[in-house]
């Protein structure tokens, strides 16, 4: 019988660290990819999984992170394998279960919704990104966690998350 499979939305998932991945794209999915090894070899044991993923908790899934962009050149390890996107990382993640997760448990890690659709109409469950382990932060990137901005309600200041497509 083949292992569970969970594919991960690198892009999606890779920014849950809000510690200036977007301008390290490539070395925030290795971390990514590093914090995933784990899972391989003792499934997603000890987290908050919904009633319908406890079979994620069990040992052995094999793990498929796919990446693009500036991030589509790293390797996989050992316990992780790695599939770059040759063009739209969604339509690569709905490929792979297509064509690897027919027969088999499937879970697609994503919080883009319009993926979620599209992967569940195949047969695979959808696991939130912050059922994952988070990645490490980056060394030496010292990216706030939020900003102050002065907006013009009449209160004072404003809290605002970073947001990476925005110059800060």
């Amino acid at each position: 019988m083949d292992r569970p499979l969970l594919v991960v939305d690198a892009a999606n998932v890779v920014g849950m660290v809000p510690d200036g991945w977007w301008r390290r794209r490539a070395e925030a999915t290795e971390l990514l990819r590093d914090a995933l090894e784990p899972l391989a070899d003792t499934g997603m044991a000890g987290r908050d999984l919904p009633a319908e993923l406890a079979w994620l908790a069990g040992p052995a899934l094999e793990v498929v992170l796919v990446v693009e962009g500036a991030a589509a050149g790293i390797g996989g390890s050992l316990s992780v394998r790695v599939v770059p996107a040759r063009g739209s990382g969604d339509d690569a993640i709905v490929n792979l279960v297509a064509e690897e997760g027919g027969g088999r448990r499937t879970a697609v890690a994503t919080g883009d919704r319009a993926l979620q659709s599209r992967v569940a109409r195949l047969g695979a469950s959808v696991l939130p990104p912050t059922a994952l382990p988070l990645r490490a932060r980056l060394p030496g990137d010292r990216a706030p966690r939020s900003r102050r901005w002065t907006g013009s309600s009449e209160g004072g200041d404003s809290t605002a998350t970073s947001n990476p497509s925005s110059p800060a």
